[in-house]
């Protein structure tokens, strides 16, 4: 636990410990996280014995594995979270926390805690320091930016805070290594140096790492397994206790299993919407936008999970939570990507946007993306808002007018656009720099400064041209774009790297931004003298939402004229991040139209497939036409996206069958002991969690309390075995019945919670269960309830296995698919081959699509047989079914059977 966690502990134990006098903290030598326990302690002047444990010993009596520090309170409680300790010494001595102070012991936790672990690792254990030193860039250089605004000698005051302790120390034992090179950071070395001249902090240093350095931390550092990723952490800073979990206590178990008995009581089902959807009075009216996709090509898993998939997981989970959302996007049309597209199949331009526009559309549906309208750019109030907002910006005087050298390629014809140009980065020598930005060491590029640039299109060196544009003035809107961004950035969710972002584009100062661009496809700019030009796309694009949004609706302006009700979210990958946090942002409040500006920004991380960037031309990751050809339902890649447990609700699903099997169809009575309220309490915690995450877009985080829910259920269902205790006596059968009771309504709730995630299979496993319609609205409302929506006497329908299992034959096939390995090798023909071959004219491949689908049906039905015990006799019969058609399946897709046969034969 860190941050206030110990608040309510603290309510309780100030006075006992004010009064008692004695504390005892536990630390073990070589433990980097007693650092700071130790410095807290010595400026704080806390009365406290210290004893020195071994790294085996266990202090924490209900804990099966070592833990350290720990600190032993006078009533006999233990904290055993450094940063938590280290803010109740602070505490108790009346040196209260700050927003600011919790605020930095989160991002120390979450973000910066994960990086230094894995770093000591590989500094310690493994000698890498140069890769030491590239994990760390990230937090450093977000350090570096705020060190580098303060007025103050320390993180946020003019004395020592907790937070400066809990940082300097996570910081000591590689920043004081010689051989850690973190770079300049001057801000950061300044603030270290003062934190670390503290007599506190520097006896502290020597206690825990004797003079030897990191050196001293490799037997803690074996012990404890680096992550790559920051664990979870609740956002009420709840305690921590083993391996993460929540300590429950009596009291919280009670409450839990009394609400659950209480059952589902009148709730507002979710209502549907109603368009157009408006802003109204007294709700949560929440705008979500996901960035708007070119519309010169098919979008592939990384375009559709980078925005699109993520934000429509938020929005559904909105609509879940009652609130009043609209989610829209469309297509981005204008631009020299779609002339060149045009030109490559033989188009105008209109008519490429038309094409693809259909096709992305045709896409998301299959994928189940619920937007509200789906829109494009090439309309025309796209004209009609972007020229609005140029002349506001013109009659404010934001723009400037200026000759600017281009690079033209004089093989194509015409001025090069920034994305169409690449060449060697000027600052890092990164050898793909685009024309506007290196996506290397992010700073911002003039085309022109690249060195040995080239056309993307011809591959040919451009010339440099002049030509006269226009620009927008952000120099002149940075102190207004600075006081948005503070409160924005204060208030909403926004991303780590959207931030770092962002302050990376302000620290070395705005420059005018050209707006105008020497292209024929586009929004003409409705100037005299610019008549022959258009709007450079990134003027352009985002303007496409309010555009977009003003085609759903003629009252567009209560969305996006109204930041008094309306909060905005904006969904992207994190190159479009600069675009939505300072050109954007700058265009609308040079406007002075009192528009609506973001206040959640959500940037996501590039998508791989398996290490390798998409590409369509080398045949290389999943693109949207081709994943609904595997015969893959769509679920099936949206859980995948975010988590490899595909499998999470089947053995609670398991309970359905027992309902069905040993209880005639219908609920079980349920009689509760300790265990049966101790999981209920558990599965609670977890669902506020989830709620408390995905309201922050915490996404991927909410989605391991998901498998965590499903992790307390099947170790419930392990230990209690209800399918044996159903064949004892009365008791044993009692028992059997509260056990399958409870986990089917388990199964429940993880049917509500995968809602966002997985719309289809969700839906699926409440009509298996027959669940009532308002359990949703029910369990997600407020703060999160686990209640007992399926009772004693509740009658289910037929449950069945949610997804045909993927064999490895068919993992592979896709991987090469996939993977760029479609090139055939030839080889000579054995005979069998040659079999094949002649096999290979008649393949029907509308039949094997057809056979595909029976073919999992009947996989389906055989593993649920077998999960029900039927007879054996039905069980053979479905399967020799199961392979008659295998059979056919194969010879429909051109394959001889024959080694199926006598593999099985073999068996």
């Amino acid at each position: 636990m860190h941050c206030v966690c110990v608040s309510k502990l603290l309510l309780s134990t100030l006075k006992c410990v004010l009064c008692a006098g004695q504390m005892k903290l536990y630390i073990a030598d070589g433990n980097p996280h007693c650092i700071k326990v130790l410095a807290a302690l010595e400026l704080t002047g806390g009365k406290c014995d210290t004893e020195v444990v071994s790294h085996e010993e266990k202090v924490v009596p209900h804990f099966t594995h070592p833990v350290s520090p720990a600190l032993l309170l006078p009533d006999g409680q233990h904290l055993f979270s450094p940063n938590s300790i280290c803010q109740y010494l602070f505490d108790i001595s009346g040196q209260k926390a700050t927003d600011a102070t919790n605020q930095w012991l989160e991002w120390e936790a979450t973000n910066l805690q994960p990086a230094v672990l894995q770093s000591l690792h590989m500094v310690a254990l493994q000698g890498k320091h140069v890769e030491a030193a590239a994990v760390m860039k990230e937090p450093l250089n977000w350090l570096e930016q705020s060190l580098s605004k303060n007025n103050t000698p320390f993180l946020t005051a003019e004395a020592v805070s907790v937070a400066d302790v809990v940082l300097w120390a996570a910081l000591y034992p590689l920043l004081s290594d010689s051989g850690f090179d973190a770079g300049e950071l001057r801000s950061v070395r300044g603030w270290f140096q003062r934190v670390g001249g503290l007599e506190a902090c520097q006896t502290a240093a020597r206690r825990v790492l004797q003079g030897k350095g990191v050196e001293a931390l490799k037997t803690f550092l074996q012990k404890h397994p680096a992550t790559q990723t920051p664990r979870r952490d609740s956002p009420t800073n709840a305690t921590e206790a083993e391996d993460g979990e929540h300590v429950m206590t009596v009291e919280e178990i009670e409450e839990a299993a009394q609400i659950w008995s209480e059952g589902l009581k009148a709730s507002p089902a979710v209502t549907e919407r109603k368009h157009p959807v408006l802003p109204q009075e007294g709700k949560r009216n929440v705008l979500l936008t996901s960035a708007l996709p070119y519309v010169n090509n098919v979008p592939h898993l990384g375009n559709i999970i980078g925005c699109v998939l993520s934000a429509d997981v938020f929005a559904r989970y909105g609509r879940l939570r009652g609130w009043n959302l609209l989610y829209i996007c469309g297509t981005d049309e204008y631009g020299t990507a779609t002339e060149n597209k045009a030109r490559e199949e033989g188009l105008m331009p209109q008519e490429i946007c038309d094409k693809y526009h259909a096709v992305h559309a045709d896409i998301y549906q299959w994928f189940q993306i619920d937007f509200d309208f789906f829109g494009r750019t090439t309309t025309e109030r796209q004209t009609e808002i972007a020229q609005d907002i140029f002349w506001r910006l013109h009659e404010r005087g934001f723009l400037l007018e200026d000759t600017v050298e281009q690079l033209r390629c004089e093989s194509c014809q015409r001025f090069l656009a920034d994305r169409f140009v690449e060449g060697e980065c000027p600052h890092c020598r990164y050898p793909e720099a685009r024309g506007d930005q290196c996506d290397k060491c992010g700073r911002l590029i003039n085309a022109v400064e690249l060195r040995n640039p080239q056309c993307k299109v011809c591959k040919e060196t451009p010339v440099i041209r002049s030509s006269k544009h226009l620009f927008l003035n952000l120099p002149k809107l940075e102190d207004e774009l600075e006081q948005w961004l503070d409160k924005s950035t204060g208030s909403g969710d926004w991303t780590a790297n959207a931030r770092h972002i962002t302050h990376s584009w302000l620290r070395d100062g705005l420059k005018p931004r050209c707006i105008t661009r020497d292209l024929r496809w586009g929004t003409p700019v409705p100037h005299e003298e610019y008549k022959e030009k258009v709007f450079y796309v990134w003027f352009d694009a985002p303007i496409g939402y309010l555009s977009i949004t003003a085609n759903y609706t003629d009252q567009w302006e209560k969305w996006w004229k109204n930041p008094q009700q309306v909060e905005l979210y904006n969904f992207m990958a994190k190159d479009n991040v600069p675009f939505h946090s300072v050109v954007f942002p700058c265009s609308l409040l040079g406007a002075q139209d009192n528009y609506t500006l973001v206040n959640h920004l959500i940037a996501t991380e590039y998508l791989n497939y398996e290490d390798t960037k998409f590409s369509k031309s080398r045949g290389v990751g999943v693109f949207g036409d081709m994943a609904k050809d595997t015969g893959i339902p769509s679920d099936f890649y949206l859980l995948c996206t975010f988590s490899s447990h595909q499998s999470c609700c089947w053995s609670l699903l398991r309970a359905g069958m027992f309902v069905s099997k040993f209880f005639d169809g219908c609920v079980p009575e349920m009689l509760l002991n300790e265990d049966d309220k101790r999981l209920i309490a558990e599965v609670h915690w977890e669902l506020k969690q989830y709620i408390q995450l995905l309201d922050k877009v915490r996404i991927r985080d909410a989605l391991k309390c998901i498998l965590n829910i499903s992790r307390h259920g099947n170790q419930y269902i392990q230990v209690n075995e209800p399918w044996k205790k159903i064949k004892g006596g009365d008791g044993d059968r009692q028992r059997a019945g509260t056990v399958t009771g409870v986990s089917v309504n388990v199964a429940c709730l993880l049917s509500v919670v995968l809602e966002p995630y997985m719309p289809s299979v969700s839906r699926t496993i409440r009509q298996q269960l027959q669940a009532p319609p308002t359990c949703v609205s029910a369990m997600l409302q407020n703060t999160g309830t686990f209640i007992c929506t399926l009772p004693a006497g509740h009658c289910i329908g037929t449950v069945s296995p949610l997804f045909q299992k993927l064999e490895n034959e068919q993992i592979e096939v896709l991987r090469k698919r996939f993977g760029g390995q479609q090139t055939r090798v030839e080889t000579k023909p054995s005979a069998g081959a040659a079999q094949n071959a002649s096999v290979n004219v008649n393949a029907d491949p509308e039949r094997a699509k057809q056979l595909t689908a029976l073919v999992a049906e009947q996989g389906n039905k055989v593993r649920g047989l077998k999960a029900q015990k039927a007879e054996q006799s039905v069980i053979d019969e479905a399967v020799e079914a199961l392979l008659d058609l295998k059979k056919q399946l194969s010879l429909a897709e051109g394959k001889n059977p024959e080694p199926a046969a006598q593999k099985r034969k073999k068996k």
